[in-house]
């Protein structure tokens, strides 16, 4: 609770900071226009989608790089299934989720029986899925074009909030809140979420414990490979088209971030669905205010995000130290 707290605090500071450098000191309307809000709800949204899908992922102590280029893949083929080979959008959609289901049992097939390390098995992925993209697409735009306009709403549409003209819910940040509820619930209220945080603290005890440690890996990286579908999906119908040599490229690092930021020990055995909310709102926020602060460059984003990974890594390092050093003296008194 004190993480959350503390993450929180500091994107209330942010917040404010943005508001003051880009519209205070500016005498121009930018942060807390209508449009800007409902921008940055549905970048909290997409990417939310992803941080929750890797969360489970770190719990049980592992990792996903691959997490951009299974965006890519599944992205891409939407439009190319749709528009190029004239499948129906339904059947499309549960081609996708098959693709990304057998993602997920293979890389955690690799990690549990062939005992390769996670940051192997998913850094080869990262190459392999963006490689097979851009092969069988010839490198070359898949988008829908004018076309299949009906589906964009889930991407771009919003729910109208009565009262404020221009600002409605995003309809990725109402399926991010969906999946948050279930997620947590699952983490918390079911004995299998607590399965994964006793595997993540301690993978030994848990199997000695008759938990099937296993299975439970592979399901970890199943909901994360099927996230990163669904958030491929989204990303293109927000986009309409997709580059396969760049869509999807360092959404991975975001995941991670709002993971780690949000509580999730890149050791495993801890995390909040809660706490990764409001790391993937804050790593959206300050790429907000990069855009927006005319004295920040944009091109130093990237450097921003990796102090940010850099510096909750440290955080956490020193807050376990200081808690072994309390037991240490709680015990020797």
């Amino acid at each position: 609770m004190k993480r959350i707290l503390g993450i929180l605090s500091l994107f209330l500071v942010v917040y404010l900071a943005t508001w003051v450098l880009a519209d205070l000191l500016t005498g121009e309307s930018r942060f807390l226009t209508a449009y800007n809000q409902q921008n940055l709800l549905r970048r909290i949204g997409l990417y939310g989608i992803l941080a929750i899908g890797v969360a489970f992922v770190i719990i049980t102590g592992g990792i996903d790089l691959s997490i951009g280029s299974v965006v890519c893949l599944i992205g891409v083929s939407f439009p190319v299934l749709v528009i190029d080979l004239g499948i129906s959008p339904w059947l499309s959609i549960v081609i996708l989720a098959l693709i990304a289901l057998s993602i997920g049992i293979l890389h955690g097939t690799l990690i549990t029986l062939g005992r390769l390390q996670p940051f192997i098995v998913t850094l080869c992925g990262l190459l392999i899925y963006r490689g097979i993209t851009r092969g069988f697409t010839g490198d070359q735009t898949a988008g829908f074009g004018s076309e299949f306009r009906s589906w964009h709403w889930l991407a771009s549409g919003a729910i109208p909030v009565p009262g404020i003209d221009g600002f409605g819910i995003p309809i990725p940040f109402v399926i991010l809140l969906i999946l948050a509820a279930g997620a947590s619930l699952f983490l918390n209220r079911s004995i299998y979420g607590r399965y994964l945080l006793a595997l993540g603290n301690n993978e030994e005890a848990a199997r000695y414990s008759g938990i099937r440690t296993k299975r439970l890996v592979i399901l970890a990286y199943v909901i994360c490979a099927m996230l990163a579908g669904l958030g491929g999906v989204l990303f293109v119908l927000d986009n309409n088209q997709a580059m396969p040599s760049s869509f999807g490229n360092f959404y991975e690092l975001y995941a991670i971030a709002a993971a780690v930021l949000g509580g999730c020990s890149l050791r495993g055995g801890s995390g909040t669905i809660l706490g990764v909310l409001i790391g993937t709102a804050l790593i959206r926020l300050i790429s907000n205010m990069i855009n927006l602060v005319d004295s920040i460059p944009s091109n130093i984003e990237f450097a921003v995000i990796g102090g940010v990974i850099l510096a909750g890594a440290v955080g956490e390092e020193v807050v376990k130290r200081l808690a072994g050093r309390r037991r240490f003296r709680g015990t020797d008194a």
